[in-house]
């Protein structure tokens, strides 16, 4: 639907844009997530983002989406709703640094995922690229580590958010595919609506009606949610996933500038060290393609 951009330095400016509000929201979340349970938080906030995307989706006068895109669409879906649910299950127990640090497994299996499923060639420069970024997550968890205390699940919430980092590794690759077959406004739409839809098959059991007081979080939470989907869309439909994905490391940066805000830690030397790591690798991998190594081969 789109064709690549010579340079990449708009797509990836345009995805740490969206990378950005999505880390916002994960504060609203991590709120609801404690207050009402990742399951309802994460329900809630899909349904509020279907009811928004759909009046703008509605204005469009739409068509109806082929088999083939209505097919990707749900698919997508079925791993976006497990890695929400897990994601923020593990978020309401862990340090948001922490639970973040460890999802950032995900963006270097995807460059190898690429490689597999969408035919990518992964050349030296993105994969010294993810690693610098992977290295400065490394220094600062050490250094967080070495001083945090932990919930007695714990561990559960560090599986949780595995897991999850493993179901978002498979949703940048179909994030790549779906975004050249459907508009950024056409996904997000479907997206809030099959994750509700899929997710709502437990409604019987867990759901519960949110307070007064959640309100504005959840809908505040779901325009972010949108927002940012269809920045990041319109980025993955330009430049190759192995480019994009070092651009999640900067989801970092925001949970430190979070944490020292509202949570008032402190900047250790680690975290200063890492965050260097994660700026270079995003700055690395835009460079010209021309300047960069010959893909590697076996």
């Amino acid at each position: 639907m789109y064709a690549d951009s010579t340079s990449p330095l708009k797509p990836v400016l345009i995805a740490c844009a969206g990378i950005a509000l999505y880390s916002t929201m994960d504060v609203l979340m991590k709120g609801l997530s404690i207050s009402m349970g990742a399951y309802n938080a994460v329900i809630w906030r899909t349904t509020a983002g279907t009811v928004l995307c759909g009046i703008a989706y509605a204005a469009m006068r739409p068509t109806w989406p082929n088999r083939a895109t209505m097919v990707i669409h749900f698919v997508r879906s079925i791993f976006v709703a497990a890695m929400a649910f897990f994601f923020f299950w593990g978020l309401a127990r862990l340090p948001m640094a922490e639970a973040i640090s460890l999802a950032f497994i995900a963006p270097l299996l995807a460059i190898f995922m690429a490689a597999i499923f969408l035919g990518e060639a992964v050349d030296r420069r993105s994969i010294i690229a993810a690693l610098m970024g992977f290295a400065g997550v490394v220094v600062i968890v050490i250094g967080k580590l070495g001083a945090s205390k932990h919930a007695p699940d714990a561990l559960l919430a560090v599986a949780a958010v595995s897991i999850s980092a493993l179901c978002y590794a498979a949703n940048l690759i179909l994030a790549r595919k779906q975004a050249k077959m459907a508009g950024p406004l056409e996904i997000a739409f479907y997206q809030n609506v099959f994750v509700t839809l899929i997710l709502g098959l437990a409604a019987p059991w867990f759901l519960v009606v949110p307070s007064l007081s959640d309100a504005i979080p959840i809908v505040s939470a779901a325009a972010m949610a949108v927002l940012s989907l269809m920045l990041l869309t319109w980025a993955y439909a330009r430049a190759q996933t192995q480019i994009l994905v070092t651009t999640e490391y900067t989801g970092f940066l925001w949970a430190m500038f979070y944490g020292w805000v509202f949570f008032q830690e402190s900047v250790t030397l680690s975290t200063l060290i890492g965050a260097g790591l994660i700026v270079t690798a995003c700055l690395y991998v835009t460079r010209p393609a021309k300047a960069a190594a010959q893909p590697v081969t076996a």
